[in-house]
């Protein structure tokens, strides 16, 4: 299952849509409604699809 089906699963009927977009060297950002909460460009590792859910789940506390 990719980070993007676990998100969408995890998330079910709360989250539209999920874009990756990415950059050179494999570089991305994940933002949620344009807030940016996760950057591999800054931490230079690729995370779990765990990480970014417990990531989401912190904005709404």
């Amino acid at each position: 299952m990719s980070v993007t089906d676990e998100l969408l699963d995890h998330f079910r009927g709360k989250v539209k849509e999920v874009n990756l977009i990415t950059s050179s060297g494999g570089v991305f950002e994940v933002t949620v409604n344009g807030q940016k909460i996760y950057s591999k460009k800054e931490t230079g590792k690729f995370p779990a699809a765990k990480k970014i859910i417990d990531l989401m789940e912190q904005m709404n506390d």
